[in-house]
């Protein structure tokens, strides 16, 4: 409990004398405790990248914080994860609605506001609780290269470079001093290991990491291998090394 909820925070409707939704508060707390989670707009599209630790048992090469939800968008999330299956299961749903309606591609902030008013509605109503997850829509539509992020109080911001989850204000630190709007995909990507490992306490820095991109030339959604990563991983070790 909040320091001063003094019982405001266990209904979701209730709104504490000073305007606070303690719940709404609770749930963004979650977001801020996940594992760390950026998304950049560059030149030649988007990065998004995460800080995904595994157990030695489970099987590499599957990340659970970043999806696909259509061709040409991303989505990287932080907080309660298996919220943001369902979230990212409404998105792949209104992607796809979109194509059969309209017969294109859905726009990344038309995405991001769908799921923003879904997120509101839990902050409403008595007997449910908020989503506990915040998560960046990356991707690229007819009007350009987009980076949205939304959080449990079903707000929704654009960005040219933001982080969520622990360590997030060091790495939007960074990117206040790094971020260029020329930026291309290569230097993105670059950047976006180098704030992952600024916040990594282990050991094996690497492994953990995943990485995905938005082409703007052929608004296609790839995952990036570990070989690949690990090459720009060594190439960022060789230029700090220089």
């Amino acid at each position: 409990m909040f320091p001063g909820a003094q019982g405001y925070d266990k209904s979701m409707t209730m709104f504490s004398p000073d305007g606070r939704l303690y719940q709404v508060e609770y749930a963004m707390e979650t977001v801020r405790r996940g594992s760390l989670a950026l998304g950049i707009k560059t030149s030649q599209g988007t990065v998004l990248a995460v800080d995904e630790k595994l157990s030695h048992l489970q099987t590499p090469g599957i990340t659970q914080k970043m999806f696909q939800v259509d061709d040409h968008i991303g989505v990287a999330a932080a907080g309660y994860i298996p919220d943001a299956r369902i979230l990212v299961d409404q998105a792949r749903v209104a992607s796809q609605t979109n194509r059969l309606v309209y017969d294109q591609a859905v726009d990344v902030e038309t995405l991001a506001r769908k799921i923003a008013d879904m997120l509101q509605q839990f902050t409403q109503y008595g007997g449910i609780r908020p989503f506990g997850v915040s998560l960046i829509f990356c991707g690229v539509d007819r009007t350009g290269a987009h980076v949205w992020k939304t959080d449990p109080s079903g707000n929704y911001v654009a960005y040219n470079a933001t982080a969520i989850g622990a360590g997030s204000e060091q790495v939007i630190e960074l990117f206040e001093k790094r971020y260029k709007d020329d930026m291309s995909s290569d230097d993105a990507i670059l950047l976006a290991i180098e704030s992952i490992v600024s916040i990594n306490e282990e050991e094996d820095k690497l492994s953990s990491i995943k990485i995905s991109v938005v082409d703007t030339e052929t608004q296609t959604h790839r995952f990036l291998t570990q070989e690949e990563i690990k090459t720009y991983y060594d190439k960022l070790n060789l230029n700090k090394a220089n």
